[in-house]
């Protein structure tokens, strides 16, 4: 320890909330949309556009679809995360709007999980959505 460090400071610190871009362009994409697999198409890289899917195919039966649609958001909402600083973990929150594509896809992701039997991945999915942040899983139900 340095002469000039406090003994008792907390070197741990907790990281900084993430709060992705804002997409214009793909949010006025998806909602002008009457197909969400337009915005998809037009803005790949846009997890709301996802996660939108993901929730239709949902709500259509189609639990395979949405896994496949909400596995997407995810892995694209994660890729932007990575390039705005996230380190693997840390708040994310719901009250930043860009954030909500992910954080629906999460919980599509587990939703969707859950009902074909991969059970460890609703969980693991429940428990990072709670973790990154407690409001969206409140908003979206807790679980998975």
């Amino acid at each position: 320890m340095s002469p000039h460090q406090n003994p008792h400071e907390n070197l741990l610190v907790d990281p900084a909330a993430t709060h992705l871009p804002d997409d214009p362009a793909a949010r006025e994409a998806l909602a002008g949309a009457a197909d969400p697999a337009e915005a998809a198409a037009r803005h790949p890289t846009y997890p709301a556009a996802w996660a939108a899917l993901a929730d239709g195919a949902f709500a259509a039966g189609e639990v395979t679809a949405s896994y496949a649609y909400a596995r997407t958001g995810y892995h694209r909402g994660l890729d932007q995360l990575r390039r705005a600083g996230w380190k693997g973990h840390g708040p994310i929150p719901w009250e930043h709007e860009p954030n909500r594509g992910f954080l629906r896809s999460l919980h599509a992701l587990g939703r969707a999980a859950r009902e074909i039997g991969e059970t460890d991945e609703a969980e693991r999915c429940g428990t990072f959505l709670r973790e990154a942040s407690p409001a969206a899983a409140d908003e979206l139900g807790g679980e998975g």
